[in-house]
């Protein structure tokens, strides 16, 4: 932009150089030749003279001068005059005038015919003749009508250059990758067909950017849903189930649910495949509004004619309530031309606490649900395994207490674990939060985070958290932290005036601050100008913003680009066992194609294994943290 301005400033300037070159020169032209003209004229009258003074002495001699030689000097503005014969002076004449300086005489001295010789000193011709008030009235106009049209012309000269201009400040925004503010720019760059080409191409683009987005969807849709039904499939419940343990073990409490239909062959054999794909897609689309407040919950077909739920950090009793809930949304359903309508749908429930083993889980959801089916009624049946654990007991009011009660004490405590790149390097540290209790006993995140989302106190916990990274972390090295925010900490006015005025008064810091955010809340709240002004500020001050849990749900990736993200984070129901699974392996390799040319890193998360790490290197990731390559580590105060 700098060049291209130079250059049309210089375009201009020689423009303007070039014109006053050429009425200089035409000026000086002028003069030169009205010089040359006056002295032609005053050497024609001399020569004149001469002619008529040879004419005289021929007729009268030196004779007679007087009557006529003083009438014709003085018409002449003769200065000073000597005519001699062999030497001797015979007229003379010599007039005073004092305004004449010497310089601007002309002296003419001539040998005539017959011994004659003369001098002669005239005034310079130029000097004789002034210009009168029509002269300067049409000079003046003349001047006027120049400096009009030079105005003119460089206004347009100039106006025309800006449309170079405009051209070139689209072309470095579409250089550096602005392709949005670059095509909302005013279109009257010229030449105009090249302005409209960069327009065409950047809808292309556009377009194109789109349509990989939802090729990336249709993968995503074809690799985990259902057809039939349009909800997860059984590979997209393992990969979230395998999410949900480590180890094979659960990493924390839930609940999760088997619904099975009785007889769907003879169903479809009666009713027909459209009518029994109506009769699920009822059965989904219930089930669905019930799970609509459950954030973490997770919906898909197992079998063929199978449904599968499971919602963590849920208690005992809200299980048995959304078991209730579950079969009896289900039950209102028209359920016409079934052979036994009031033996139809069985739900199988098993409660599960953080430790226990995933097949031991999915074996009790299975006696649930045979023992549902041996009662021969449309029902519901929890296996019961003895008592829950006092953490998950705890209700929503002792919750309250205890998250404000570690506010005030400051009891939230941070974990690290580094994120590293291909070559081993550290890329950056994640940062975790932890909660002490009275006892002195490690709260989990996953415990405390959904009872703080309930209560409205997850600004207040994640400022706290950032506070210790800034004023502890940060200043004892150089490292580069990512924290996680929250949709509620997003949007409140309170932390992001905060954080704005915090980054204000620490530059330098903000620099080394990625900031995390869920697909989940970026998909479902891309509209909310409140959390889009919040990550544009957070960009603006000089953080970076990453994208985690992508691949959790089956939605488009156009958002990352729209929202100018510099991390994408796999979640880790496609990282697990990546290696063995194609469908995952074909997910991650689109969504990287994707993302070509844009200056977006892929990072893998829950990386456990050599053979995924190595799997996620060939397929193009470039970082990855898990308890492979490095563990959560307490941060030192």
């Amino acid at each position: 932009m700098q060049l291209t301005k130079i250059l049309t400033k210089k375009l201009t300037s020689f423009w303007l150089l070039s014109l006053a070159a050429v009425a200089f020169v035409f000026l000086l032209s002028a003069v030169m030749s009205f010089i040359q003209l006056t002295y032609s004229f005053q050497q024609q009258k001399v020569a004149e003279l001469e002619t008529m003074l040879v004419a005289h002495h021929k007729l009268h001699g030196d004779s007679q001068l007087d009557t006529w030689l003083p009438p014709l000097l003085s018409a002449y503005n003769a200065v000073d005059f000597t005519l001699t014969h062999d030497k001797q002076v015979i007229y003379q004449l010599h007039q005073d005038n004092p305004i004449l300086p010497e310089s601007s005489l002309t002296l003419y001295q001539r040998q005539l015919e017959h011994g004659l010789s003369l001098s002669l000193t005239l005034p310079a011709p130029f000097v004789l003749y002034h210009l009168g008030w029509s002269e300067s009235v049409i000079l003046l106009i003349g001047f006027i009508a120049i400096g009009l049209f030079v105005r003119f012309g460089h206004r347009w000269y100039s106006r025309e250059l800006d449309g170079i201009e405009q051209l070139a400040q689209r072309s470095k925004l579409i250089l550096e990758g602005n392709l949005a503010q670059a095509a909302q720019l005013p279109t009257n760059g010229k030449p105009r067909l090249i302005n409209r080409a960069l327009t065409k191409l950047l809808t292309d683009l556009d377009d194109a950017h789109k349509e990989r987005g939802r090729l990336d969807q249709f993968i995503r849709k074809d690799t985990f849903l259902d057809k039939q039904t349009q909800i997860g499939n059984g590979i997209f419940f393992q990969n979230r189930l395998d999410a949900l343990s480590h180890n094979h073990q659960m990493i924390a409490h839930g609940v999760l649910m088997l619904i099975e239909f009785d007889d769907v062959d003879l169903v479809e054999d009666k009713l027909g495949e459209s009518d029994l794909t109506a009769m699920l897609t009822l059965t989904t689309e219930a089930i669905t509004a019930v799970l609509a407040q459950y954030e973490d919950s997770i919906f898909a077909r197992r079998s063929y004619q199978q449904l599968v739920i499971v919602v963590p950090q849920l208690s005992l009793a809200e299980a048995d309530q959304l078991a209730q809930r579950v079969l009896k949304a289900c039950l209102a359903l028209p359920f016409y031309g079934i052979g036994n309508p009031e033996n139809f749908l069985h739900l199988g429930s098993a409660f599960f606490k953080a430790g226990d083993l995933q097949v031991q889980l999915i074996d009790e959801a299975e006696m649930a649900l045979r023992a549902a089916q041996l009662q021969q009624v449309n029902n519901w049946f929890m296996y019961d395994k003895g008592a829950v654990d006092e953490e998950i007991a705890k209700g929503s009011v002792r919750w309250r207490s205890f998250l404000e009660n570690a506010l005030v004490s400051k009891r939230f405590f941070t974990l690290q674990q580094a994120v590293v790149d291909n070559d081993n390097s550290i890329l950056h540290y994640e940062v975790f939060s932890r909660a002490r209790d009275h006892q002195g006993k490690d709260v989990r995140a996953t415990l405390f985070i959904p009872m703080a989302n309930k209560c409205g106190l997850m600004p207040q916990i994640e400022r706290q958290i950032l506070e210790q990274v800034l004023f502890t972390l940060m200043p004892q090295n150089d490292a580069t932290y990512c924290i996680n925010l929250s949709l509620d900490t997003l949007v409140s006015r309170a932390f992001v005036r905060w954080i704005q005025s915090t980054l204000l008064e620490h530059r330098p810091l903000a620099a080394r601050l990625i900031f995390e955010v869920s697909e989940d809340i970026i998909v479902k709240h891309q509209k909310n100008t409140a959390l889009v002004k919040s990550l544009d500020m957070l960009r603006k001050m000089g953080a970076k913003l990453a994208v985690d849990h992508v691949g959790q749900h089956v939605v488009g990736t156009h958002y990352i680009q729209e929202f100018h993200f510099d991390l994408v984070k796999l979640h880790r129901s496609i990282v697990r066992q990546v290696h063995q699974r194609s469908e995952n392996q074909l997910f991650i390799r689109s969504l990287i194609g994707g993302l070509y040319r844009a200056e977006v890193k892929v990072i893998a998360e829950g990386v456990e294994s050599f053979e995924e790490w190595q799997t996620l290197k060939i397929l193009g990731v470039s970082a990855a943290q898990g308890e492979y390559l490095a563990q959560i580590t307490e941060t030192e105060a």
